[in-house]
Parts: structure tokens; C-alpha cells; sequence
């Protein structure tokens, strides 16, 4: 590949994210300088060509664009303080998860030492860096990531949350929770159908068609949410009270854990006792804000 115009990348940190991070960079023909702090995780990638730096200041003096991927923030600040002077006027990526207090909490300290800072999400697993399909989150500066988008694309479809540096951590967070509760529904449907000898790649080719739909009313409900008006102009709580009701029996009869849709029971009957029977299904937003 022709590496001349294609700046240099430095990757700090190199568990299997950080090495899948590095590894989608020399895929793409950008110099890449990797350093871990145990060295030997640097081996595989250094024999592909990337570069090896002695130490963090090394590391950071190779690159105008540093990423970092380690544990948590502690071992970001414990890794990168002690060369605040080297990283003065780079551009740091902290694709490390934290919460959205650590991340704004990043993003001042790098303010205060001259370093440009994005703090970013990775929405996806090591096999799936390099996957234009996945994404990344963005938070910070969006006109660093604006100069830097072309080197970022490389790891997956980069998405610009805006200028809270915090945004990033707070949507991977609640990402993570949908991503469980999908999960976590689809594993009891599948259970159920099962319990009748469907199996789980033919009832999943109808769920995956189906959660096309969902993403549909998602998509509704959310102008609701934003409005706080809750219209039960399509399904009101009242109507799926009764419908969950099926899904209970249909999973008593066949012995399985009723666990999760007792929950939506509980937060539909605790609607409907409020009053609220007669809206949308979005109303139950108001008992997660409580």
C-alpha cells in the first residue's frame, strides 16, 4: 500500500480491542507505533510492521494522532500524566469505556495540558474493528474529528455526538443496556418457541423481521418522548396489559421463566393505576425518570 500520505498513528494500549485497533490502522497502510506495558503484546503487530515505542512519551512523540485504549480511566490518567509535556498540541482519542463524568473529567485535563481530546465508543466487539457496518462514537471536538475523520473511518463509521466530551460514555452506556434487554427478550421468545420445537435460527429470521417493526414504533415513541405527550393513537397500555397477558400463560404452560415479562407487567399495571391506560406505551418512560 502507498503509506506516503497516510499519517502516523500511535496506539496506546494493547489488550484486544487496543490490538484490533492497531491492527485495522496497518491493514488500512497508515505507520502505526504501538506501545503496551507489557511488551510482548506489542510482538504480533511489530512483526506486521508497526512501529515499537520504548515508552509513553516515545509513543506519543511519534504521532499527532494518539489513541489510547487501556482498563479504565485511572490507568489513562496513570499512563498519560506523568507525559502531559509530550502529548502538549497532539490530538488524544480515549476509546477506553468510562462513565460520562470520567470522560468530561478527561477532557479538562487535557484542555489544561494543550492537547486536543475526543472521547469515543466503540460499538462493537475487536473482530468488528475495521467494519465500516459498526460504529464508533465520537464526543469532544467536532472539528477535530472533522480534520481526523478520514484516519478514524479506518476503525469503524465515526459518529459525531457534539461537544460534550461525556455524550460518547453516556450513549455506549445506555446502548449496552439496550443491547441486554434485546437479548434478554429474544432469548425468552426464543425459550418459548422453542418449548415447542422451533428452533432458534428459524424463530430468529421472524424476530430479526420484526424488530424492523420495533424500530418503527422506537422511532415514533421518541417524537412522544421529546414532546411529553403520550398518544395511544396505535397500542394503548391498557390493550398491551391484556396482550402480555398471553405471553404469561403461553410461558406458564410450557415452564418457563416468567421473570422479564412479570417487569413489563409491573410498569404497564403501575401506568395504568396512575391513570395512564389510555396512552402510548412511551408514558412508561416517566417510571425510569422516577
Amino acid at each position: 500500500m502507498d503509506v506516503m500520505n497516510k499519517p502516523n498513528v500511535t496506539v496506546i494500549g494493547l489488550g484486544q480491542m487496543g490490538a484490533a485497533l492497531a491492527d485495522a490502522l496497518l491493514t488500512a497502510g497508515h505507520p502505526t507505533t504501538v506501545w503496551n506495558r507489557t511488551p510482548a503484546k506489542a510482538d504480533a503487530l511489530v512483526a506486521r510492521g508497526a512501529g515499537r515505542a520504548a515508552g509513553v512519551a516515545e509513543a506519543a512523540a511519534a504521532s499527532e494522532l494518539v489513541v489510547v485504549c487501556v482498563l479504565d480511566y485511572p490507568a489513562v490518567r496513570e499512563l498519560l500524566a506523568p507525559e502531559a509535556a509530550s502529548l502538549r498540541g497532539k490530538v488524544l482519542v480515549n476509546l477506553t469505556s468510562g462513565s460520562p463524568e470520567q470522560a468530561r473529567a478527561e477532557a479538562e485535563w487535557a484542555a489544561a495540558h494543550g492537547v486536543g481530546y475526543l472521547d469515543g465508543g466503540i460499538m462493537t466487539t475487536p473482530p468488528g474493528v475495521g467494519d465500516s457496518a459498526n460504529m464508533i462514537l465520537y464526543a469532544g471536538s467536532p472539528a477535530l474529528l472533522a480534520a481526523h475523520r478520514a484516519t478514524l473511518e479506518v476503525l469503524g463509521d465515526p459518529v459525531d455526538l457534539g461537544e460534550d466530551a461525556g455524550l460518547a460514555s453516556l450513549y455506549d452506556a445506555g446502548l449496552l443496556g439496550l443491547m441486554w434487554s434485546v437479548f434478554g427478550g429474544w432469548l425468552h421468545a426464543t425459550a418459548l418457541a422453542g418449548a415447542d420445537g422451533v428452533a432458534a435460527k428459524e424463530f430468529t429470521a421472524v424476530a430479526n423481521r420484526w424488530l424492523k417493526t420495533v424500530s418503527w414504533f422506537m422511532s415514533g415513541y421518541a417524537d412522544q418522548i421529546d414532546a411529553g405527550e403520550y398518544p395511544g393513537a396505535d397500542a394503548t397500555i391498557d390493550v398491551q396489559v391484556a396482550a402480555i397477558g398471553h405471553l404469561l400463560h403461553a410461558g406458564e404452560e410450557r415452564g418457563i421463566d416468567d421473570r422479564l415479562p412479570r417487569l413489563h407487567l409491573e410498569l404497564m399495571r403501575a401506568a395504568v393505576d396512575a391513570g395512564h391506560g389510555g396512552d402510548s406505551y412511551a408514558r412508561i418512560i416517566e417510571a425510569f425518570r422516577k
